[in-house]
This record gives structure tokens, sequence and C-alpha cells, in this order.
């Protein structure tokens, strides 16, 4: 015990003498005790400074979300749904849809997106037919055309006349043939029905359904303003019905020589109704010998009175109050399969004209080809043009 004694106090003095040379004083007891307490106050210092911190930074984020909130809930139900929209959940496997699609399907009723489908056209026969790819001496926008001086017969520019295509309106001139043909009376009042609704095309009608107008009116909106509750009304009213009224409209065709022709209904609606140029230029050729068809169809515009309303309605073909032009009969066509269409008696340079214009590109393209062949005849007389695919074959 006393030799463990010596070696500790050795061992301290030797502690002791090794501070002493280096310059260093170890703290006292107390003065630990005092660094201890120091130290341990610092660091209770720091800690609240930084809860604080932390706290406010946590207060302004949920100030700044309930901002969030609060102007997202100020939207409307517009901006709601887009917001959803452009923040679509990625899913694995799904097809990638651009944002733009998702709100137009988002946003659209479903009624509107079913009327677009119902609208949306589907392109003409003609360039399944490869008429498009044919080109002229007067670059029409029409693929199919006839020009023919009426009192010679004389082709004076043909091109695509054979092609056999959908005529869209052109059809009510044979309806009118019909029902001027078949005398019937012009004043007896026609009330318009349901059976007139367009269904094939979803077209509009400003003929509601229960209105009573004359037969004679009703040819006059066919004619000039191709209505087609009005020329529909007119087949049904025939005596014999539909059925019975478009039996005629063929056998008409057939009397005449139109052979490439075919109907099905009197408006000019279903695409079915085909014909060519050469057969459609025989029946404008047949139109212009009845006065109430040349009348009718030229008129600039009519008014009829529909109980308190009086309705105004013009010729769909501009050209009729040109005073460049001298009109004895006209007819204008469209729907999507066919294209836009026009036949069309004039007097240009003092020669009795024959036009026809089949399947036009552009919604004034079959105007701007009958003012080509209007000055071509002006200024060059007419020379006779064709093109190759319009030849006969064989």
């Amino acid at each position: 015990m006393l030799l463990r004694s010596n070696a500790l106090k050795s061992l301290c003095a030797l502690v002791m003498a090794m501070a002493v040379l280096g310059g260093t004083t170890l703290p006292t007891a107390a003065q630990a005790s005092t660094t201890n307490a120091k130290t341990k106050k610092a660091q209770v210092k720091k800690v609240p400074v930084k809860k604080p911190v932390a706290a406010k930074t946590a207060a302004a984020s949920r100030k700044t979300a309930t901002r969030k909130v609060s102007v997202a809930r100020a939207k409307t139900p517009v901006q709601a749904r887009r917001s959803k929209v452009m923040q679509p959940t990625a899913k694995a496997g799904a097809v990638k849809v651009s944002s733009s699609h998702l709100r137009a399907v988002k946003a659209e009723p479903a009624a509107a997106v079913m009327q677009t489908a119902i609208a949306a056209p589907s392109p003409s026969m003609a360039p399944r037919m490869g008429l498009r790819d044919s080109a002229d001496h007067l670059d029409f926008n029409s693929n199919v055309a006839l020009v023919i001086d009426q009192q010679t017969q004389e082709v004076l520019f043909s091109k695509n006349d054979h092609a056999v295509l959908p005529i869209a309106s052109l059809t009510k001139l044979m309806t009118g043939l019909v029902v001027v043909d078949e005398k019937l009376d012009m004043n007896e009042p026609i009330t318009i029905t349901r059976d007139d609704i367009d269904t094939l095309k979803g077209s509009g009608s400003r003929l509601a359904v229960g209105t009573t107008l004359t037969r004679g009116e009703m040819m006059h909106l066919a004619l000039m303003s191709s209505e087609n509750r009005a020329a529909n009304a007119l087949g049904r009213t025939y005596p014999g019905g539909m059925r019975e009224f478009v039996r005629l409209m063929n056998a008409k065709a057939a009397q005449l020589g139109m052979h490439d022709t075919r109907y099905v209904e009197p408006t000019g609606l279903s695409s079915d109704n085909r014909s060519s140029a050469r057969d459609l230029a025989t029946l404008v050729s047949a139109a212009y010998e009845r006065p109430m068809l040349r009348d009718l169809s030229t008129s600039p515009g009519y008014e009829v009175d529909v109980g308190r309303r009086t309705l105004q309605y013009n010729n769909s073909n501009r050209l009729v109050k040109s005073p460049d032009w001298d009109i004895g009969l006209q007819k204008t066509g469209y729907i999507s399969e066919a294209g836009r269409c026009l036949v069309m008696q004039a007097r240009v340079a003092g020669r009795q004209l024959i036009m026809v214009f089949l399947d036009a590109t552009g919604k004034l393209g079959r105007l701007q080809d009958a003012e080509r062949v209007r000055r071509w005849v002006e200024n060059r007389g007419g020379d006779v043009l064709t093109t190759e695919r319009a030849r006969p074959q064989g």
C-alpha cells in the first residue's frame, strides 16, 4: 500500500512539472465547474433561437398554402377543371395525351361532341375517282366541267364530263320539272311536317314544323334558296306519295335520255342522287323550256309570311344579282360528297350557253369558274377547248 501511494504521488508531481514547463495552468475544480455551466448555458440559448425560426417558417408556409387554396377556390368551375387537367396523374403503361386535347374533351359537352361528329365532312367522290389529277386550259376549280352552245349544241369546253358523281341540290331542278309537268295546283296549301326534317345531314331550316305555304311558294324557295324542307314537302304531298314522285323523277330522266342519272329523293341530301355533266346539261336545256322554272330559279330574293313573321330568302347564286350576267336559269348544290356544284343557262357575248360545274374546290370556286368562262367567251369567242379525260372512251 505504501508503495502504491508513493507511485501515485510521483505521477501527480510529474504531471504538475510538465504543466509548469509548458506554460499551461490546469483549471481548478471550481474553474472546471464554471466552464461546464457556461457551455450548458450556451447550448440552452441556441436551442430556443432555432425553434422560433423553424416555427416562423412553418407558419409562413401554412399561410402561403392557405393563400393558394383560397385562390383556387376563387377560380371559376372551368378554370378549376383546367387546373386538374393540366396535372394528370401518370400511370404505368398509359397512353400520353396532350393537355390541350384533354382540356377540349373535358370542357366540351357530350352533345357538342356528338354534333361535331355528325357535322364532320367526308371527302367528295372526285378524288377517289382520280379526277383531281386532271388539268385544263382554263385552270378551273371544278373537277368536272362542261360548256355547251345551247343553240348549236357545240361543246366549247369539257372536262371529265362523263364522270358520274353525286349532284347534291342540283336534284331540285328535276323536282321542279316533275311538279310543273304534272300540272299540280300551285295555290294548294302545303304544311311542313316532321317527315320533312333532314335526318340524313342534319341541315337546318327556317320553315318550322307546322308552317303552311302554297305549293308555288314551296317551289320558289326550293329552286331559289335550295330550301330542303320545301323540296321534300313537294315530293311528299304528290298524289301517290314520295315513292311515286321519285319514280316520276327517274322516268323523266329516262325520257330525256339522261342514262347516267339516278334519283332516290327530291332534295339532293342523299349522295345516291347521281348524274354526269352531260346529263345535267340535258336537264338544264329541258328546264329552260319551262318559264316558271326560269323565273323562280333566277329570282334574287323572296319574302314569305309565316304567322306574324315575314321571312326573307335570297338566291343561293350571287351571280343573278350581278349586272355582268344575263342568267336564264340556274341551280346551286352542295353536300360534302359532291363538293360545290352549279348549273346555269346564260347569255354571254350574244351566245346562249349552258354551263355545268361539279365538285368545285373552295367556297367561291364554282362562281369563279363561271366568271372564267364568261371572260374567255367575251375575249376569245369561246374557242373549243377539251381535255383528254373529257373525250369519250372506246
